[in-house]
């Protein structure tokens, strides 16, 4: 573990994996720490992950102000973590929520990002919604798994906006491409990752201008890779695929099977979808 400086003097730290041309990974929850990407299914086999704690989560320390945990307010982190590790322009991969953060500090730095990556990613910050229909369509493939219909009724809560807590546990299956041994100890493991209150500060009122951050995406210069799973009800391959042509110069990719933690699902598919990606685009190289 590496720390460095916020620029407001909050202690943040970051985990190296692999050797070779860095890719800066910043990951969801929202507000979890980077552990639960682990080596990204092995993709430090060809890339130097830097592995971001975000403020209040993993090694980072938490800050004097609580209302820095405001998504907008982090992008400043990502910068300053640039500003540290002496990188001109810098790779981005995020996952999930932290597509949120990617997206805010590609609309206010773009000229610092070479090549960008989301990775299942919250629409949340460009203001897209999946219908229920939407949800509903991803989920069928999984009809005849045993913990289906709990899981399908509990769905019908959470979108009717009237769920309990024992429903929004009863769909967590939807967000893996298999529900087995693997993925319900990644699961089990999210309480000891998440900061439950920086999670709820993260999204909080003024944190996203969508009208704006649309309009800047339209004109952003770099390449972007957008992939989805195939079965993953967070971030449903229709919605991400309106998402990508918000971008000039996007590619939309689906993985066959994937969830919401597709590197979970299969780690070979993922990996060598994002190197073909970043190799396709090494014009724009890391300096």
């Amino acid at each position: 573990m590496t720390l460095f400086s916020a620029h407001d003097g909050t202690s943040l730290a970051y985990h190296v994996y692999g050797s070779g041309a860095p890719l800066i990974c910043l990951p969801g929850g929202p507000m979890q720490a980077s552990a639960y990407l682990d080596e990204l299914g092995g993709l430090s086999a060809d890339r130097r992950l830097i592995m971001v704690d975000l403020r209040g989560t993993g090694g980072s320390a938490t800050p004097e102000d609580t209302g820095s945990y405001r998504c907008d307010r982090q992008v400043d982190d990502v910068e300053a973590l640039r500003e540290h590790l002496g990188l001109e322009r810098m790779d981005l991969i995020a996952h999930s929520a932290g597509a949120n953060l990617a997206v805010l500090y590609a609309t206010r730095h773009p000229e610092r990002v070479g090549r960008l990556v989301l990775v299942t990613p919250s629409t949340k910050a460009v203001d897209i919604t999946a219908t229920p229909e939407i949800r509903r369509e991803v989920t069928r493939p999984r009809a005849a798994e045993p913990w289906y219909p709990a899981a399908s009724a509990a769905l019908e809560a959470v979108m009717a906006g009237d769920a309990t807590d024992e429903d929004w546990e009863a769909i967590t299956p939807f967000f893996y491409g298999r529900w087995d041994a693997v993925a319900q100890a990644h699961h089990a493991a999210e309480d000891e990752w998440r900061n439950v209150e920086a999670a709820a500060a993260f999204a909080a009122e003024g944190a996203f201008d969508p009208d704006a951050i649309r309009s800047t995406l339209a004109g952003f210069p770099a390449p972007v890779l957008l992939l989805t799973g195939e079965v993953d009800v967070g971030a449903a391959p229709r919605v991400i695929a309106e998402y990508a042509a918000l971008f000039p110069n996007a590619e939309h990719v689906v993985q066959p099977g994937g969830g919401h933690f597709p590197w979970l699902d299969d780690a070979e598919w993922f990996t060598t979808a994002i190197e073909a990606f970043l190799t396709r685009h090494a014009a724009h190289p890391t300096r």
